[in-house]
């Protein structure tokens, strides 16, 4: 393996996306928001990944991710992933070291019910920006409304 001590990448000047031909070192102190590797960030074409934490005791609006795939790790806390199995609410409890797959436009919320404790986690979706479509309520989503 080949290593250059003290290489980094950067935004080119009067460049407004870092290049691709090269890796890309997000440091943790440096997201956008959430976001850690974006096309805006790091130039990715079919990636976002981002670290989110949940305070405690809280809960997302009922929401879905479109058209992209969202992949989550635990990092810390007791999250719990709530979505509907077209009888009813389903209530997936986690810990630190546990992943979780949201296929397209199946609707979810995340919650922590921890009072003490946030719950960090680190999403990667399928899109170089996150979508994150409001829904009213949870529903089983039926596999041909997305063909």
């Amino acid at each position: 393996m080949t290593t250059h001590e003290g290489v980094e990448t950067a935004l080119g000047s009067g460049d407004n996306a870092p290049p691709n031909n090269r890796v890309h070192h997000i440091r943790s102190g440096e997201l956008d928001g959430y976001a850690a590797i974006s096309g805006g960030m790091a130039g990715s074409r079919k990636l976002w990944m981002g670290l989110v934490e949940n305070p405690p005791s809280s809960a997302t609006d009922n929401h879905h991710h479109g058209d992209s795939e969202a992949g989550i790790y635990v990092v810390s806390g007791h999250p719990v992933f709530v979505y509907h199995d077209g009888t009813q609410e389903v209530r997936l409890a986690a810990q630190p070291g546990d992943f979780f797959l949201v296929p397209p436009f199946v609707p979810h919320r995340e919650e922590n019910p921890d009072p003490n404790e946030p719950a960090v986690v680190v999403i990667a979706r399928t899109t170089q920006e996150p979508i994150k479509v409001s829904v009213p309520e949870l529903y089983r989503l039926d596999e041909t409304a997305t063909q």
